[in-house]
């Protein structure tokens, strides 16, 4: 089976949001019958800012007979530092595969694909959320589990201690 990897921009928005409502759907365990319009709508604004910018690169993964698959990078700069000259960071999300494809190389060419163009725009650290599942082919691929992060989820804490 051929895959081939075919760049999303723009004109290709309303496919995009497609396939980010099944990613969404699926990885946060969102019910069909669950309305999430304003969440797509936040995200139709960010992929029309984002693609214009070029501050995302999207595909979508094909066969001969139609998609099976999509994938998404955020570029963005953060300071730079010893391990990262150029601060120019890259996120990988939105990796997807249909469910009757897995298992067939889909992701890997997706993530590959996805990493040749992050780094032909310059990203110095490339960084990526994965599930429990796709552990073992991110690590094949490259990547390492980082220490010492953590992430904030207290809501309602203020971020100053002061008045």
């Amino acid at each position: 089976m051929k895959i081939t990897i075919k760049r999303a921009d723009s004109p290709d928005l309303e496919e995009l949001l497609r396939w980010r409502e099944i990613v969404l759907r699926e990885v946060f365990s969102i019910p069909m019958e669950e309305n999430m319009d304003a969440l797509i709508a936040a995200n139709r604004q960010y992929y029309l800012s984002a693609l214009e910018r070029r501050e995302h690169i999207a595909c979508f993964a094909q066969t001969e007979e139609r998609t099976v698959g999509c994938g998404g990078v955020c570029l963005y700069q953060e300071m730079p530092s010893p391990d990262n000259l150029t601060g120019r960071c890259a996120y990988l999300m939105n990796v997807y595969t249909i469910p009757a494809m897995r298992r067939r190389g889909i992701r890997k060419v997706v993530v590959e694909w996805l990493l040749q163009e992050a780094k032909r725009c310059g990203a110095g650290k490339i960084y990526l959320e994965a599930s429990e599942s796709a552990y073992p082919l991110y690590k094949e691929i490259g990547f390492c589990e980082m220490d010492g992060y953590l992430k904030y989820m207290k809501e309602d804490a203020p971020l100053s201690g002061g008045v």
